[in-house]
């Protein structure tokens, strides 16, 4: 209730949750809201501009593509994609990221300073470039796309999960796990791990938002997500050619990658302000 309580209490937290549950809702109820399966053409329709009227023929609420797509719909559907492979990349760079992270900070010595050097050379690196690489040798996949995505995240939370470990590991409820002869896993994952998760959870929530426009970028570069499947970033590459004579082709995908950033960054900001009091003082 607490939670829920200071959520209600800061408008961009109450925005940003709002917006966000209205596209999670969406790509849960795509098949009974869209008015048309995302791949189905109505070449009568063709470019038909936005309208409100879905009884005249050809007509849909956010238009259609240069196919007669429904791009609503095409819109709902590429929800469910995005929102997915971002979800799952974040959960896969996060499981790895702390549990490398946590390894190295409580392991310390040479392996700790071999993992760190690997971070530091995967950072030197530039994020989208090196995912332009990576799908580009081993090919563009849904699959592929997720592991590429969490590829370019584990390091965030590896860095940050080792130095909260290097904080905790001297502390004395640490050593007197120690003391009392305590298994050195069991140390770690029951009394240093949950103390490290709140961190984690901020920077997951702000890695969201970067990945859904990472993916969206690989996407508008054709070797994201792949037809038949709807794509907001592939949705904005084939508007391109008619943004002159048909906006909404591009514009309401590039919308709905805006709104989804926003609200997860809003919700990112309002968690590290409420997780870590230090942040909201500095901020006052």
């Amino acid at each position: 209730m607490k939670f829920f309580s200071a959520l209600l209490r800061s408008r961009n937290a109450v925005l940003g949750a709002f917006i966000l549950s209205v596209f999670v809702a969406g790509a849960v109820l795509a098949p009974v809201v869209a008015p048309m399966a995302p791949t189905q053409t109505d070449l009568r329709g063709r470019l038909s501009p936005p309208s409100l009227s879905l009884t005249e023929i050809g007509k849909a609420p956010l238009g259609r593509d240069q196919l007669g797509r429904d791009v609503f719909s095409r819109i709902l559907y590429g929800s469910r994609i995005t929102l997915a492979v971002a979800l799952a990349s974040v959960v896969v760079g996060g499981i790895v990221g702390v549990g490398v992270g946590l390894y190295s900070g409580y392991r310390g010595g040479l392996p700790d300073q071999i993992i760190m050097r690997v971070v530091d050379v995967q950072l030197a690196f530039p994020l989208m470039l090196l995912a332009l690489v990576v799908v580009a040798a081993v090919g563009p996949s849904i699959g592929n796309l997720i592991a590429v995505l969490a590829l370019t995240s584990w390091t965030r939370y590896a860095r940050i999960v080792r130095g909260e470990v290097l904080a905790l590991k001297h502390r004395e409820f640490i050593l007197s796990a120690h003391t009392i002869g305590a298994n050195p896993w069991r140390i770690a994952f029951q009394h240093i791990l949950p103390n490290v998760l709140m961190p984690v959870i901020v920077v997951a929530t702000l890695e969201l938002a970067r990945v859904i426009v990472l993916e969206s970028s690989l996407s508008f570069l054709g070797i994201g997500v792949q037809p038949p499947y709807p794509s907001w970033g592939r949705m904005l590459a084939e508007g391109r050619s008619y943004i002159s004579s048909a906006w909404w082709l591009a514009t309401f995908p590039g919308l709905a990658i805006m709104l989804v950033v926003l609200s997860v960054n809003l919700l990112g900001d309002w968690l590290r302000d409420t997780l870590d009091p230090r942040q909201r003082e500095r901020r006052q």
